[in-house]
């Protein structure tokens, strides 16, 4: 990467943050990064280090959310829920153990090359999606709307952080490479044995034998308005790419609709890339068709995760699986 490059990239930072210019983002920095003050105080400004982290907690099942670069409330709880686990004390804040644990310094394969593959540059993006339910069930798919959201995605990132490693770069040509993070997980563990809906900590967490953690995720519980229920149910079904059906007498008023509504399948549909239903009617753990804001806004009783957790603990249960709400 050449110092015009360079240049572009900490410019894309300043326009997309809306911060000041920052220090130029590369490739090495982030497979390179080590233990660094900016691990230590909060900051707007998105840091190599902090991707790197993000990255080595989600590789052990334990979900930031958005890999994103940024010292937000879903890296905090990540941090967290690690540090419990390998009996590092109770705090949010990276510290030399905890980067050690990760395997911070020794990790190198942060961001990898990608080509982009025939299928990614046909793909039928939709134009936009509506906010409005019947206008949404008047389309054929909830599809993405573009190319940058559909690898954001993919890679488990943010659209500001997939551009900024890729200024300038057509995103839809066959055969061009770009630069993506590397958070894919490997298999699941094991089978989850129960799931926790943590309201107090805004967590999704999975158990399997023995207690043993599998995986933990950022999640939206509830709202005021409508909370969540209380006590234990149990896994019905795993829907994937499911339709979205919408009653205002059982779930909610969107809008003006007043009446029954069935929502296409796709990305941006209301419940995401899968629907795993409880015995609770109406209820279910979900994906969402934004996920920067999951554990940050209130749902309509379900539990929100971002559609790549959501699919990972949909390969970790089946029905009779337990979940419990829980303080």
């Amino acid at each position: 990467m050449n110092s015009r490059q360079l240049f572009t990239v900490s410019v894309a930072f300043s326009l997309l943050f809306g911060v000041g210019p920052v220090s130029a983002l590369t490739v090495d920095e982030m497979n390179k990064a080590t233990m660094a003050r900016d691990l230590r105080k909060k900051t707007t400004r998105p840091a190599p280090a902090i991707v790197k982290a993000q990255v080595l907690l989600s590789r052990r099942g334990i979900s930031p959310g958005l890999v994103d670069g940024l010292d937000g409330e879903n890296y905090r709880k990540a941090i967290t829920q690690f540090r419990r686990q390998e009996m590092l004390g109770e705090a949010d804040a990276m510290d030399p153990k905890t980067w050690q644990a990760l395997g911070g310094d020794a990790a190198g394969d942060i961001v990898v090359e990608y080509k982009i593959s025939a299928e990614d540059s046909a793909h039928n993006f939709a134009k936009r999606i509506p906010r409005d339910y019947a206008r949404q069930a008047a389309m054929r798919r909830l599809a993405y709307t573009s190319a940058r959201e559909m690898l954001a995605e993919r890679f488990h990132m943010s659209e500001q952080l997939l551009v900024a490693l890729n200024p300038r770069t057509n995103l839809r040509k066959a055969g061009g490479s770009i630069f993506v993070i590397a958070a894919a997980r490997v298999d699941p563990p094991g089978s989850a044995q129960r799931v926790e809906a943590v309201k107090g900590t805004g967590r999704v967490v999975v158990y399997g034998e023995a207690d043993r953690i599998l995986a933990s995720f950022p999640a939206t519980i509830g709202s005021g308005e409508t909370p969540s229920p209380q006590g234990e149910f149990r896994i019905e079904r795993v829907v994937r790419n499911p339709t979205y059906h919408y009653d205002p007498e059982k779930n909610f008023q969107q809008g003006n609709n007043t009446r029954k509504l069935v929502l296409p399948a796709g990305p941006n549909n209301p419940v995401g890339t899968v629907w795993i239903a409880l015995s609770r009617p109406t209820f279910g753990i979900h994906g969402t068709p934004e996920p920067s804001r999951v554990s940050k806004n209130s749902s309509h009783g379900c539990v929100r995760l971002t559609n790549w957790d959501a699919e990972y603990l949909a390969a970790m249960v089946k029905p009779g699986v337990p979940v419990r709400f829980v303080d």
